[in-house]
C-alpha cells in the first residue's frame, strides 16, 4: 500500500475508489423524502418534460426558491440512468468523491499530503458530511463551490504577483458565480461577510490590486448572467425580484414553518459532526499559532460567519448550516496533524468525550431496531399523537441481527479512541471514517427504508399506483410534493377541467399566472383548488390523501378507500 500511495496520484486514486464505495451503493434503495428531496427531483424531472432548462418549475408553474444549476445536474443524471431515485442522488455522490479530492489537495498544497489524508477522511467519516452525500439536496454541490471560492480569495489575499492574483481572482470569481446559481445569492453574502470579517481584523488594509478586484467582480457577473440574464432578458425583471423577495423571506420569516430557536444549529453541528465536532474544539481555543496563509484563521472566520448568519435566520432547516462542517473539519485535521507529529499530548477530557458520544450513537443504532421490534407494547399504547400511532401500526418485519450495527460501531469506537490515546492517529481516523462509513452504508441500505416504511412509505406507495395515468392525485391538508413526482404528473392540457378552473381563479384575481398572486392568495388559490377537485365537475378519476387525524376535511362525495400508516386514500365518487 506504502508503495502505491507513493506513486503519482496514488493518494488520490485510493479516495476516489473509497468514495465511491461508500457513496453509490444503496443510492436508490429508498423513496425521496418530502419535502427538499422529492421537491427538487421533481423540478429537474419537469425541466426533462418540458425543455425549459433556463427556468426552475415545480407543478410546472415557476419556483422562486433555487436557481437551475443543481437542477441541471439532476436533469442530465436522469436522462443518462432514467427518472429514478439513484439519479436524483448521483449528482452528490459524485461531489463527495470531489470535495474529498479538494480536500487532500487542499491540505498537500498547505501542509503535507498526510494532512490532506487526514482532512478528508475525517470529513468524509462524520456523520451529517457523509450522509448528504447520499442525499438528493443541493446543499453539498453549494457547499463545494463556496469553499473553492474563499480558498482562491485566500490565495489571491497572499499572492504577491500580479498573474497569480488575476488567476485567483478569476478562480475566485468563477466558483462564487456557480454558488450564485445553485443556491442563489446567498452564494455571494457568505464570502463577502467572510472577508469583510477578515478586513476588518487586518485594519482594513489593502489586500489585492485593482485589476484582480475587478477580474474578480466581472467573472461573477459574466458566470451568474448565464441564468439572471438569460431570465431578466426572456421574462423581465418580474421573476428576478419574485426570487429576492423569496430569498429575504427565508431570512426574516419562518418559510413552512421551520422555526426554531437560536442556538438550533450548534446542536446540530455538535451532534450530526461527530466526531469532528469534539476533535476540533482545542483549535477553537488557540489563539498563538498560524499555519500557512492564516488559513486556519480563515476557517474559524468562515464557520463563525456561518453559524452566527443561519442561528439569525428565522428559517432554519438542519442542512442550512452544512457550509460549516467544512472549516470545522480543517481545525479537527489539524489538531489530529499535530497530534501525528507529537507537537501536542492528546487530551484525557476528548478521549472521554469521544467515548461517551460513540456510547451514545452506538446505543441508539443498537436500540433502535429492538424498540421497532416491541413498538405495539411499548411505543403505540403510550403515544398520544394518533398519527404517530397509526404511522407506528405499520407491519414492518425486523429481522434480529439489525441491532448488531450499533455493537459494531461500538466496538469501533472504542478502537479509534485507543488508537488515539496511543498517538497513533492514522489509524484512529481510518478506524473512526471507515466505520462510520460503513455503518451509515448498512443502515441505509437495511434500517432506513424500514423507517420510511413507517413514514412516508403508504403514501409514496399509493402515488406509485397512479404512475403515467390520466388521473388528479392531491394531498389534503398537508405539503407535499411526492405526488408530483410518483405519478410522474404531466402538464395540464389547456382543455382539461382543471386547468380551465385555474384559468378562472386567476381570471377573479385580476392575475395573469400564478405567480402574480401574493403569497396569502396563493395560499387560497391552493385550497380552492383542492377544494374543487372534491366538489367541482371533474374531468378525470380523481384521488385524495389526507392524515387519519385529518379526515374531516374530506367532503361527503369522496368515497374511502383504505387507510395505512396514519393516511387514508378516497376516490371522488
Amino acid at each position: 500500500m506504502k508503495a502505491f500511495l507513493e506513486k503519482p496520484y496514488g493518494y488520490q486514486i485510493l479516495l476516489t475508489v473509497i468514495g465511491l464505495l461508500f457513496f453509490l451503493p444503496f443510492l436508490g434503495s429508498v423513496h425521496l423524502f418530502d419535502w427538499d428531496e422529492i421537491n427538487f427531483a421533481e423540478s429537474s424531472r419537469e425541466m426533462l418534460v418540458s425543455k425549459n432548462f433556463f427556468q426552475v418549475q415545480i407543478n410546472y408553474e415557476p419556483f422562486m426558491e433555487k436557481p437551475p444549476l443543481f437542477f441541471w445536474l439532476q436533469s442530465l443524471s436522469m436522462s443518462v440512468f432514467g427518472v429514478t431515485e439513484f439519479a436524483a442522488r448521483f449528482p452528490n455522490a459524485i461531489f463527495g468523491v470531489l470535495t474529498m479530492l479538494t480536500l487532500f489537495r487542499i491540505g498537500r498544497n498547505l501542509h503535507s499530503e498526510n494532512f490532506g489524508l487526514l482532512w478528508a477522511l475525517i470529513y468524509f467519516g462524520s456523520f451529517l458530511p457523509n450522509l448528504y452525500y447520499k442525499s438528493g439536496i443541493i446543499d453539498p454541490v453549494f457547499n463545494y463551490f463556496i469553499f473553492n471560492s474563499i480558498y482562491y480569495l485566500i490565495r489571491l489575499i497572499n499572492s504577491d504577483k500580479g498573474k497569480e492574483q488575476n488567476k485567483f481572482a478569476g478562480l475566485s470569481g468563477l466558483f462564487v458565480g456557480l454558488a450564485i446559481i445553485t443556491k442563489g445569492p446567498v452564494g455571494l453574502l457568505l464570502l463577502v461577510l467572510a472577508f469583510g470579517v477578515y478586513w476588518v481584523f487586518n485594519r482594513l488594509k489593502r489586500v489585492a490590486s485593482v485589476k484582480s478586484v475587478l477580474i474578480f467582480i466581472v467573472t461573477i457577473f459574466a458566470v451568474s448572467f448565464l441564468w439572471f440574464g438569460y431570465e431578466l432578458v426572456q421574462n423581465g425583471p418580474w421573476f428576478i425580484v419574485e426570487f429576492l423577495k423569496y430569498q429575504i423571506d427565508l431570512f426574516t420569516t419562518p418559510v413552512a414553518g421551520h422555526s426554531q430557536p437560536f442556538y438550533y444549529h450548534f446542536i446540530v453541528v455538535l451532534i450530526g459532526c461527530f466526531p469532528i465536532s469534539i476533535i476540533a474544539i482545542p483549535r477553537f481555543l488557540n489563539k498563538k499559532e498560524q499555519d500557512t496563509f492564516e488559513f486556519e484563521k480563515w476557517m474559524k472566520i468562515l464557520f463563525w460567519v456561518v453559524m452566527i448568519l443561519f442561528s439569525i435566520s428565522t428559517t432554519k432547516i438542519v442542512h442550512y448550516s452544512s457550509m460549516a462542517y467544512l472549516p470545522l473539519s480543517y481545525l479537527a485535521a489539524t489538531y489530529l496533524f499535530k497530534l501525528h507529529e507529537r507537537k501536542l499530548a492528546v487530551k484525557k477530557w476528548m478521549l472521554i468525550t469521544i467515548g461517551f458520544f460513540g456510547f451514545v450513537f452506538s446505543s441508539l443504532l443498537t436500540l433502535l431496531p429492538i424498540i421497532l421490534d416491541r413498538k405495539d407494547d411499548w411505543l403505540i399504547p403510550n403515544l398520544k399523537d394518533p398519527f404517530a400511532a397509526a404511522q407506528l401500526s405499520v407491519a414492518i418485519p425486523i429481522t434480529g441481527w439489525e441491532f448488531l450495527i450499533g455493537v459494531f460501531y461500538f466496538i469501533s469506537i472504542v478502537f479509534g479512541v485507543y488508537f488515539l490515546s496511543k498517538l497513533q492517529v492514522i489509524k484512529s481516523v481510518l478506524v473512526f471514517s471507515i466505520s462510520t462509513a460503513f455503518c451509515l452504508l448498512v443502515f441505509t441500505r437495511v434500517m432506513v427504508p424500514k423507517i420510511e416504511g413507517f413514514s412516508q412509505g403508504p403514501m409514496i406507495a399509493f402515488y406509485e399506483r397512479y404512475k403515467g395515468k390520466d388521473v388528479y392525485v392531491t394531498p389534503v391538508n398537508m405539503k407535499s410534493y411526492a405526488q408530483y413526482f410518483y405519478t410522474e404528473v404531466q402538464p395540464q392540457d389547456q382543455g382539461s377541467g382543471l386547468a380551465d378552473y385555474k384559468k378562472q381563479l386567476l381570471l377573479e384575481c385580476n392575475a395573469e399566472s400564478f405567480n402574480d398572486l401574493s403569497q396569502k392568495d396563493k395560499t387560497i388559490f391552493n385550497s380552492q383548488v383542492v377544494n374543487w377537485l372534491m366538489t367541482g365537475e371533474v374531468d378525470k378519476p380523481t384521488y385524495f390523501v389526507v392524515r387519519v387525524h385529518h379526515q374531516d376535511k374530506i367532503t361527503d362525495n369522496c368515497a374511502f378507500i383504505y387507510e395505512e400508516g396514519g393516511f387514508a386514500f378516497y376516490k371522488r365518487k
